[in-house]
């Protein structure tokens, strides 16, 4: 199979070292062969401060990454920068900007499977030229998907949800929220679910805006007026859809058994729960694009880089998602 890409993210962040760490359990951890899109000197330097016994071997192709695989961590080598974990810097920056660009590109060619994408600074990114809200967003615009159909789902073992409105803030949400906007990211989400996850009928559980999902006007309109509407669209289009559900009962286990994904109204609706239950192995699944894009669901954690601290869990899951979803597309 094609080998994935993995970005190195932020050098200053845990990607790198956590690139090593996945590659270093790939056996265990059954990950489909993959190359770094980064710095070779700086992959060996994160191996090395945090222990690692990590063999790094540029290759000049993805091609050649299924050779190097099995003895070495095949990386794609765009130049030597300084490595300060903890310390980010404009020259990281551009580096981790650089390997976006070249990895959606192979990505899109068909010259790597899927792509992963290490954690980045946004703030940092902006320092040198980004322009997208993030990296979501620039592998949409990279794909020509509308931003607005570049669908974010969260995705561990216990749970997968997706946030219809994401980065706004609390007060924001009921004036974003459209009975189209929730119909069109859950069809998004549904269709994924067939084709990436190979669910042949999803069941989509849609919470409620409010509390008891409104009860009935009492808490509020919007879950009448706006959610519930959307939901039956999705009933007559064939989806297996229910709501309004009130968000409070949505997520112990014997609820969890009932749905495939939850479509929840806002960031922490969605994001609270996922976290709580599969922090160290969630992954950030875009929907809705021609290519496979994943992504360990955490930050850069410059607190934390260089320390050991960082666990590979999300990296490792991210990775392994991203195999199995372009395996599926690869047979379809």
């Amino acid at each position: 199979m094609t080998p994935l890409a993995l970005t190195i993210g932020d050098p200053a962040g845990v990607g790198p070292e956590l690139a090593c760490a996945a590659w270093a359990l790939s056996g265990t951890a059954n990950l489909p062969h993959f190359f770094v899109m980064g710095s070779k000197r700086v992959l060996e330097k994160a191996a090395r401060r945090r222990g690692l016994h990590v063999k790094v071997r540029a290759i000049t192709d993805p091609g050649q990454a299924a050779a190097v695989f099995d003895t070495a961590l095949p990386v794609l080598d765009l130049g030597d920068i300084e490595y300060t974990p903890g310390q980010p810097t404009d020259e990281g920056a551009a580096l981790a900007l650089k390997a976006l660009e070249t990895a959606t590109a192979l990505v899109r060619e068909g010259r790597a499977a899927a792509l992963v994408t290490g954690p980045v600074a946004k703030s940092r990114l902006a320092r040198v030229g980004f322009t997208q809200p993030g990296q979501t967003e620039f592998v949409a615009d990279a794909c020509g998907v509308p931003h607005d159909r570049a669908v974010m789902m969260l995705a561990g073992p216990s749970l997968r949800v997706v946030p219809v409105t994401v980065h706004v803030a609390l007060h924001a949400v009921p004036g974003l929220l459209t009975a189209d906007l929730i119909e069109t990211r859950s069809r998004i989400a549904a269709a994924a679910l067939v084709c990436d996850y190979g669910i042949a009928a999803p069941r989509l559980a849609v919470a409620g805006l409010n509390p008891h999902a409104g009860e009935d006007g009492r808490m509020g309109h919007e879950d009448g007026a706006v959610v519930a509407p959307a939901v039956a669209a999705l009933q007559a289009a064939g989806i297996d859809a229910r709501g309004p559900l009130p968000a409070d009962t949505m997520f112990h286990a014997a609820a969890r058994e009932t749905y495939d994904v939850a479509i929840c109204m806002y960031h922490d609706q969605a994001l609270i729960p996922i976290k709580a239950l599969d922090f160290d192995e969630g992954v950030n699944v875009t929907l809705g694009l021609p290519i496979v894009r994943t992504s360990p669901d955490h930050g850069t954690a410059f607190a934390i880089a260089g320390t050991g601290q960082a666990r590979p869990g999300a990296t490792l899951a991210a990775l392994r998602m991203a195999g199995e979803c372009a395996a599926r597309r690869a047979l379809a």
